[in-house]
């Protein structure tokens, strides 16, 4: 899968339309998706799991597990800035 990383708050950045954004996503698992779901609004909250959960609706707790599970296969997780 080709990883599309676009942050609306950088400088010169750009808005994907639903229909731009559903064909990067065709042939990807949902774990796939959820991944970068995950990964993208942890590095748009600045590492900060608390605010990151929020935004995805889990229990930190949850997050915290799917954080583990990345960091256990080798995928570089955002850490915390202030």
């Amino acid at each position: 899968m080709t990883t599309v990383h676009v942050t609306a708050s950088e400088p010169g950045a750009y808005v994907l339309s639903p229909n731009q954004i559903v064909p990067l996503l065709i042939g990807a698992t949902v774990d796939e998706v959820e991944r970068e779901l995950v990964l993208q609004t942890l590095a748009r909250c600045d590492g900060n799991r608390t605010r990151a959960s929020r935004v995805l609706g889990l229990s930190v707790r949850t997050l915290r597990n799917k954080i583990r599970l990345y960091a256990a296969s080798g995928i570089e997780v955002p850490a915390y800035h202030d």
